[in-house]
């Protein structure tokens, strides 16, 4: 194997430019093109043609019949898709811009009113399931096998189809705009951080960046002005999360959900004693996430981590600093020594210009891959600072855009909705063939205990510190349901006994740190609860998974493509029964949690 010359460059390798935003043409050209007015007027005349058509009638339809149906639905999400993708993604890119935001608001409320309007399909649909549950089984339906299944699985959880528009219409301009408020309020945020001595404002999402920096007070800086930052603003944070809780709690006692937890259980395609399962097996584990802990302090010379100190990079790492091209040949490379078809979908993504990488005020913060089922292809977002992080970031978010590549051509449109715990998996490989390829390449032991420190560092925040997340959502529900007023302290509270189950006394943390639930925009998705537990699950899967590649190198190729060709038309059991894997096996976790502990004997073998 060579020497990948594009591991490690000087400090001074070159600056992102604009031009290092995404092209967003393939949609439309921009917020005024008379396109997006056309495709709206077709949407709406689908939409009108379908309710014709259908309303009152899909509870007397055939097989034949309800084939017909699906298809028109796929067409109908197709041709909407675009506009609802194109809005989401210019807002996402600059929250400022008045064009993109009146284009954003247009398009969430004509969403709203399509979704009133279109109410009564799926509710007809799990009403013709409910009569007549053998039509899954019907051979013209195959393609649509698992779709209604999991249809079937949510029928007893329908309300009228006035309650379902109210629900919409109350969502609107309730739990919908606390979401949005929170998002826009964290990221028109000015921050005072001293970097390397030196008093900057930045906003969010260059604050954010500084968070693994090389330099101790850098960090620390970073950390207390951000967090101490949003703990001035706790009135809002709170009061957003806490109507969020509250409303959701209404809504899965209305519908009947045995717990909050159970409507993303549905979701999600999972069952509750294999999350069970999971959970239990990671806190287990979590005794072996703080021996590395401990270890790292010991090798950062510290008595204790800070939490600031989490995932900092060792003091004598050697400074691993990327242009965004560089990134992309790293990352190309390692999906290719996979199999050169597999690569495919990344090398799309750089020629079309579909990655926005450019860190700037008003761009929403974190990272994202949405998908762009018309063109076969995705989009993704992410402030990339030149960092080691950032392009395990990027090597993340380019597995999805893979998955969503090999689904799109392998799969109709609603075969494509994919589960979380599922969505994760080949965004997850791509980190551990990152991985293998750096660790290959790596020059010195302390390339590699830089590496193996990030790698440990990553996946102690997905499996482990996401499971105190997880944990902190089902305080939250409990305090509503037991009638406890959620404010500030309360909420802070709930987040700090979570997350010391994990860290225990492996870290001491900044008073600050209490708000640190305040920037996690999973908390307040509406209608979207307990979206952390799927990381926790994917990245406990995918380490299984990767073992077995590793067993058997070349022949499981075509297994992991099978895997994410099939998209959501087979459950997850169904996906690992295809790469060998059995998820409903009691132990199966524990294989996970000793992929994690192999990491650390890696490590331990270079100190």
């Amino acid at each position: 194997m060579q020497n990948n010359p594009a591991a490690i460059t000087t400090p001074e390798a070159k600056t992102l430019t604009t031009q290092d935003a995404w092209d967003l043409t393939e949609l439309f050209t921009d917020a005024s093109d008379p396109k997006i007015q056309e495709t709206i007027r077709s949407a709406n005349r689908m939409a009108e043609e379908f309710e014709k058509k259908y309303r009152g009638k899909i509870g007397i339809l055939s097989a034949d019949g309800l084939l017909g149906c699906l298809r028109e639905v796929e067409a109908f999400e197709a041709k909407f898709g675009d506009v609802t993708l194109y809005s989401g993604l210019a807002f996402s890119a600059d929250m400022t811009q008045p064009p993109t935001q009146a284009l954003h608001d247009k398009v969430e409320k004509l969403n709203a009113k399509i979704s009133q309007q279109l109410a009564f399909y799926s509710l007809e649909l799990g009403k013709l399931l409910k009569v007549k549950p053998e039509l899954i089984e019907e051979p013209a339906l195959a393609n649509y096998r698992h779709m209604l299944q999991r249809v079937y699985r949510r029928v007893e959880h329908q309300l009228s189809e006035v309650e379902e528009q109210l629900i919409i219409e109350k969502d609107q301009f309730g739990v919908n705009a606390w979401e949005e408020l929170q998002c826009k309020w964290l990221n028109t945020r000015l921050f005072e951080v001293t970097v390397l001595g030196e008093k900057k404002t930045l906003s969010y999402c260059e604050a954010n960046g500084l968070l693994p920096h090389p330099d101790r007070a850098t960090r620390e800086s970073a950390n207390r002005s951000i967090y101490g930052g949003l703990g001035k603003d706790s009135e809002i944070f709170a009061s957003a999360l806490r109507n969020i809780c509250n409303d959701w709690v209404t809504v899965s006692q209305r519908r009947k959900y045995r717990s909050p937890m159970e409507s993303s259980l549905i979701s999600n395609d999972a069952q509750q004693n294999i999350i069970e399962r999971l959970l239990g097996t990671v806190e287990e584990g979590s005794a072996s996430y703080r021996r590395y802990l401990k270890m790292k302090a010991k090798l950062m010379g510290l008595a204790v981590l800070g939490n600031h100190d989490i995932i900092a990079p060792l003091p004598d790492a050697p400074e691993f600093k990327f242009t965004l091209s560089e990134a992309e040949k790293l990352v190309t490379e390692a999906y290719s020594r996979f199999d050169p078809a597999y690569a495919s979908a990344v090398k799309e993504m750089f020629q079309k210009r579909h990655i926005d990488a450019t860190p700037r005020f008003g761009k929403r913060n974190g990272a994202f891959c949405a998908s762009h089922y018309n063109g076969k292809s995705a989009y993704i977002l992410q402030s990339f600072n030149g960092t080691l992080t950032d392009v395990f970031t990027l090597v993340h978010e380019l597995g999805h855009a893979t998955h969503d590549w090999y689904m799109a051509r392998n799969q109709t449109l609603l075969n494509t909705h994919v589960p979380s715990i599922v969505a994760e998996t080949s965004s997850i490989f791509g980190e551990l063939l990152l991985t293998d390829l750096m660790l290959e390449d790596a020059k010195s032991d302390a390339e590699r205990k830089a590496l193996l420190c990030l790698v440990l560092d990553e996946a102690g925040m997905t499996a482990f510190q996401v499971t105190a997340r997880v944990w902190f959502e089902q305080a939250l529900y409990r305090s509503v349901e037991d009638c406890e007023f959620l404010d500030y302290k309360t909420i802070c509270s709930h987040w700090t006994k979570a997350r010391d189950r994990i860290y225990g006394d492996a870290v001491t943390w900044f008073p600050e740190m209490e708000a640190e639930w305040s920037m996690k925009p999973h908390y307040y998705m509406a209608n979207y609860r307990f979206y952390n537990y799927p990381y926790v699950y994917a990245q406990m899967f995918v380490y299984s998974l990767y073992e077995r590649y590793l067993e058997e190198g070349r022949v499981f190729v075509p297994k992991l493509v099978a895997l994410l060709s099939a998209g959501s038309s087979k459950s997850p059991l169904e996906l690992g029964g295809l790469v060998g894997l059995e998820v409903a096996e009691a132990d199966f976790w524990r294989g996970g949690i000793k992929v994690f502990e192999r990491f650390i004997s890696d490590l331990e073998k270079t100190v």
